[in-house]
């Protein structure tokens, strides 16, 4: 518990000394580098402390972990909430505090839309932050597709970044509306963000009509049951790239299932999409140490030549 609570120490230093705080993890415990902590992470969204337990702490160690924060933080400036991950529904329980009416994860200039101790996701994901780096990196003038967009972070991002358009394909038109609610959070023109409610396994017609496409993001979920199961369907949207993007461009292949391997995301394009060209694997973020690599987030970037090559 001692480094949960030096951590803290160091978030109470920065809320005194600085009127805005990026988003950040402070504590991960769940890549088991820290013994008998492996069940909790800890993250900041500006007033925000969020504690996740991922399953039952030791008896009494949550009330000690409180009795030893409490006296860094303002009741006034910062909310606690805990959300027992553990439980049916994920509920969460504020222990300290008042969540404002906006909640936001903030990003440098750039403000995304959270929904805290609501729903098991707060609608930003902290450990893709080097994905979103590297599209910062790429997406000037390119045409994007953003599979699997959920809330539309990655989008939002490109557009800043002054991407010529973004089509947004998400099955969930309630993330969508999320994602649109984030565009016109940060003022980004209405022209340059699209957004497609459609499962995406099914309506490739309707997926591909906006395109050709320059950059293709895939970040789909691990396992959602009725929808995308990564081990047997991530496949088929590797296979479509080439007819999604027939001049050719960058591919960003995301994964984040512990229980499947750098090799196995390899796998799909070389059986898939074999012309495709493997560039790098995106250095997992610092804030998420994991004494597997093979069970952090797999970030992986492709080279797709033009078809009439």
């Amino acid at each position: 518990m001692h480094i949960i609570i030096d951590r803290l120490v160091e978030l109470a230093e920065k809320i005194r000394t600085q009127m805005e705080i990026d988003s950040y993890r402070i504590f991960h415990g769940r890549g088991r580098r820290f013994p008998d902590l492996e069940f909790v992470t800890v993250d900041y969204y500006q007033p925000a402390i969020l504690v996740t337990l991922f399953f039952e702490p030791p008896a009494n160690w949550l009330d000690q972990l409180v009795a030893n924060i409490k006296p860094l933080f303002s009741y006034e400036s910062t909310v606690l909430v805990v959300q027992h991950r553990y439980l049916p529904n994920a509920p969460s329980e504020i222990l300290w505090g008042e969540l404002p009416d906006a909640l936001y994860a903030r990003r440098g200039n750039l403000l995304f839309n959270l929904h805290l101790a609501q729903q098991q996701n707060s609608g930003f994901f902290l450990d893709i932050e080097p994905a979103r780096q590297w599209l910062e990196l790429h997406a000037k003038d390119k045409r994007v597709l953003n599979l699997f967009a959920y809330t539309c972070a990655f989008s939002v991002v490109a557009v800043a970044a002054e991407a010529e358009k973004v089509v947004n394909v998400d099955m969930s038109s309630a993330a969508l509306n999320l994602g649109r609610a984030n565009h016109q959070l940060n003022n980004l023109a209405k022209n340059k963000s699209e957004f497609v409610a459609e499962n995406i396994l099914k309506s490739w017609s309707r997926v591909k009509k906006p395109g050709p496409y320059d950059l293709v993001v895939i970040d789909p979920p691990s396992y959602q049951k009725g929808s995308f199961i990564a081990e047997k369907d991530y496949a088929k949207v590797v296979r479509r790239l080439p007819e999604l993007m027939p001049t050719g461009g960058l591919v960003l292949a995301c994964l984040n299932a512990p229980e499947l391997s750098e090799s196995f995301l390899k796998q799909q394009f070389e059986e898939q999409c074999p012309q495709a060209v493997f560039i790098e694997r995106i250095k997992p973020h610092a804030d998420f140490p994991d004494i597997d690599p093979e069970q952090q987030l797999k970030l992986l970037v492709y080279q797709l030549p033009s078809t009439s090559e």
